[in-house]
């Protein structure tokens, strides 16, 4: 039973967590001129519009069962770089895509630091304190999970946004290939190189809350 109840917990705090990364690039790109993602009514922290069955659910499941970080995504909020009012449009998709794994890093900070300087170790909070230790520090590791893994430059990851905005002029071949191939590369980097992000993951938990794994 207390493994059901932290599955779907666990389950609820990705959810909302890729929703918010999701609302986070759309709100900075109409912030920036580009209404895209308001016009389809994807500037909503209600879950329906965003969940994807496959990346929502499924695999956040099957990551949970074979011992993993959860890994998961919602489905992407749209935009359009045309519409952005920036002189350079590169540096502006690198901005949206930036803000995704920003808003979950901030999220991680809020309740990392809630977690290293609360009082949920006192006494007086007896089990009612280490069930908000276990939930604060649960919220952190997702989301510093969910920035550093889509902070991965590879297609259509955020990451790849801000790599192609700061290749060097003549390197356009790079990214060709990458935007081609970035899917399969990313298959690829999920089921053979995916566990090279867990110790940036836990070194940076270990950073923000003075716990270790």
């Amino acid at each position: 039973m207390e493994n059901a109840i932290a599955i779907a917990f666990q389950l609820f705090i990705l959810i909302f967590s890729v929703i918010l990364h999701e609302v986070s690039h759309g709100f900075v790109a109409n912030a920036m001129g580009d209404p895209t993602a308001k016009l389809a009514g994807r500037l909503t922290l209600n879950p329906l519009p965003h969940i994807d069955p496959v990346g929502s659910i499924l695999l956040p499941l099957a990551s949970f069962f074979m011992g993993g970080f959860i890994i998961g995504w919602a489905r992407p909020v749209p935009y359009n770089p045309n519409y952005l009012q920036v002189k350079n449009r590169e540096l502006g998709s690198a901005i949206v895509g930036a803000a995704g794994p920003a808003a979950n890093i901030a999220l991680a900070l809020i309740f990392g630091l809630l977690l290293r300087f609360s009082d949920f170790w006192a006494p007086g909070f007896g089990a009612t304190g280490i069930a908000l230790a276990s939930a604060a520090g649960t919220i952190a590791i997702i989301n510093l999970g969910l920035a550093v893994f889509n902070l991965v430059p590879i297609p259509p990851l955020d990451g790849s946004k801000v790599l192609f905005a700061l290749l060097p002029y003549g390197m356009e071949s790079i990214r060709l290939f990458l935007e081609r191939f970035g899917v399969i590369i990313l298959l690829v980097f999920i089921f053979n190189f995916s566990h090279w992000i867990v110790p940036i993951v836990t070194g940076l938990f270990r950073l923000i809350t003075g716990f270790g794994l």
